[in-house]
């Protein structure tokens, strides 16, 4: 059921603004997701030490990185909210909010006293400020991408959108630079006050943010559509009702980003401590270096994608990552850095950006105007919601050593599976223009009303041959 636009309903524009959608997105992703991945590094570097217990190592990091996780289980909530919001008042109003929350929660995590000075109080306040973060995320990237593909001409809607997933690479790229240096401190100075730097940098992340996207006019296709028809009253009823199927796969082909996570996190805290001991400063590097690979890749996947289709694109993505992450774990084993470094940037720069930079047109092509930023945030936020705690499960199967990597690999692997079904059984939609998304089927759907059709027919003959 629709209701009219709201009186502060955005008058129709007279075309798009695909560049400075783009630009608004990446920016606002990036300074969005250094707040959301610095947490990652100082969660599996420095949080076991400031908010647990010293006294047991191994289950101080396995809480640490279950605080990590938690962000993650918040997320399908902050969905649902701002999903809702999202497709009634419009994507802008939803990306500055989510740039606000997420400056504000970061900021407080730096403020945070340790559990030196208030016991167990500590690390309940920083579940509480992750809870925030987990909000936050869950419609930055739903708001960032609907605002990039409706304001992106039909025939390059991968590329533009791309600019999202490359400014989520952008950010953990500036979070790793940041904690490079930081790392370094003395460990009495990096425990006391350094480890706090970069998330109260998050301050000016959020003033910077906010000055370039509050510049961005609201998206053509809602504009048109608010005017048109208004704004559905309820937009999860109307996307669980026309939309499921592909809302089931969206969460599928979100397990994906179990391997950002694992990558991310658990291989990093796997690198730098137990039998395999290598450097920190080493580590970050090779984060550092692939995600500038992976700034380039997912442009060059996304416009491939425009000519060939999402699908093949994205199977690349889902079914080479999970050969390439067992190799980069393996190499992690062997202590060659030089190895660590040609693979992880392979696994994670290269591979991985193939689904990483064409899901945002992928998901949100399955959607219509009416429903698309609820869609992808449910369903986005839900899969990911699983491949947080990944790193939570991957702790758990390492074993008591930390040390049992090709079970993590395996892992690893099989959550890359739901979401090469997923793409199987989703319709290609890059060739169509993005008002007839909403008229789009399936391949399953198409071939099954062929099928009906076909019976159909054979059915008629057949009644006109007895009569």
């Amino acid at each position: 059921m629709s209701v009219p636009a709201p009186p502060s309903a955005p008058a129709v524009p007279p075309g798009g603004q695909p560049k400075k959608a783009a630009l608004a997105a990446w920016i606002g992703s990036a300074l969005e997701y250094y707040d959301f991945f610095v947490y990652g590094s100082a969660a599996a570097l420095i949080f076991p030490k400031v908010f647990f217990d010293e006294s047991d190592p191994a289950t101080a990091t396995l809480l640490s990185l279950a605080t990590f996780g938690v962000a993650y289980a918040a997320r399908p909530v902050g969905a649902l909210f701002l999903g809702h919001f999202g497709d009634r008042i419009g994507r802008k109003k939803i990306m500055l909010f989510t740039l606000l929350l997420m400056g504000l929660s970061t900021f407080l995590i730096g403020c945070l006293p340790s559990r030196a000075e208030v016991g167990g109080l500590a690390p309940v306040l920083l579940v509480l400020c992750r809870v925030l973060q987990g909000v936050s995320a869950a419609g930055e990237q739903a708001s960032a991408s609907s605002m990039s593909l409706e304001h992106a001409p039909p025939d390059r809607r991968g590329f533009f959108t791309s600019f999202t997933l490359s400014g989520t690479q952008g950010g953990q790229l500036i979070a790793t630079l940041v904690f490079i240096p930081v790392s370094q401190l003395p460990e009495h100075q990096l425990l006391s006050w350094g480890w706090r730097v970069p998330f109260w940098l998050s301050a000016v992340v959020a003033a910077v943010g906010w000055f370039i996207r509050r510049t961005v006019q609201e998206t053509p296709a809602f504009a048109r559509q608010a005017a048109a028809e208004g704004v559905v009253r309820l937009p999860l009823v109307a996307l669980l009702r026309h939309h499921w199927a592909d809302v089931l796969r969206v969460i599928g082909g979100a397990l994906i980003a179990s391997v950002s996570t694992v990558f991310t996190v658990w291989a990093l805290a796997y690198a730098t401590s137990g039998p395999v001991g290598m450097s920190k400063t080493s580590m970050l590097w090779v984060g550092a270096l692939a995600n500038l690979v992976a700034l380039g890749a997912i442009p060059a996947w996304a416009t491939l994608s425009d000519r060939i289709g999402r699908r093949p694109v994205y199977l690349i993505g889902a079914v080479g990552s999970a050969v390439a992450m067992y190799g980069y774990l393996w190499a992690i084993s062997t202590g060659s850095y030089p190895l660590v470094l040609v693979l992880g940037i392979t696994a994670f720069g290269v591979v991985y950006s193939a689904a990483n930079g064409v899901w945002p047109s992928f998901y949100g092509e399955m959607f219509s105007t009416r429903v698309r930023l609820s869609g992808m945030a449910v369903g986005t936020q839900t899969g990911f919601a699983v491949a947080g705690f990944a790193v939570t499960f991957a702790a758990r199967i390492a074993g008591p050593g930390g040390d049992d990597w090709p079970a993590v690999a395996l892992f690893t692997a099989a959550l890359c599976v739901p979401p090469v079904i997923a793409a199987l059984s989703a319709r290609e939609t890059h060739r169509l223009a993005t008002e007839d998304l909403r008229t789009a089927k399936s391949t399953v759907q198409t071939k099954l009303a062929s099928a009906r059709e076909l019976l159909s027919q054979l059915t008629a003959q057949e009644k006109a041959r007895l009569a």
